[in-house]
């Protein structure tokens, strides 16, 4: 089974806790990581916007993705959130089994 990363952007710690909270409630993540204080500068909306965000990192399987970005809209604050995925090529293979076990929960 491969595993990837689910790199996905909060508007502060507290809704970055609840999403983590549903991946990992719901086995769509063994493990999420939030990552505070980024700075984010993009254009939305054909203005260019500035603002301070908490990076999520969530390990899981690349069978979960479209389960997992389910799960991150329903609770998300933001019209078009950040959800993306890198492959996660090689590791711990100790590491990656425990990935496996515990989103094969979701099943």
């Amino acid at each position: 089974m491969s595993k990837v990363f689910a790199y996905i952007t909060a508007a502060d710690m507290k809704e970055a806790e609840n999403i983590g909270m549903a991946l990992v409630e719901n086995n769509l993540a063994a493990c999420v990581n939030a990552f505070e204080n980024m700075t984010a500068m993009f254009m939305w909306k054909g203005r260019m916007e500035t603002a301070k965000e908490v990076v999520l990192l969530a390990k899981t399987r690349e069978e979960l993705k479209d389960r997992l970005v389910e799960k991150v809209l329903e609770v998300h604050s933001y019209e078009c959130p950040c959800v993306v995925f890198v492959p996660i090529v090689g590791g711990h293979g100790e590491f990656l089994d425990w990935i496996d076990a515990e989103t094969r929960k979701s099943l």
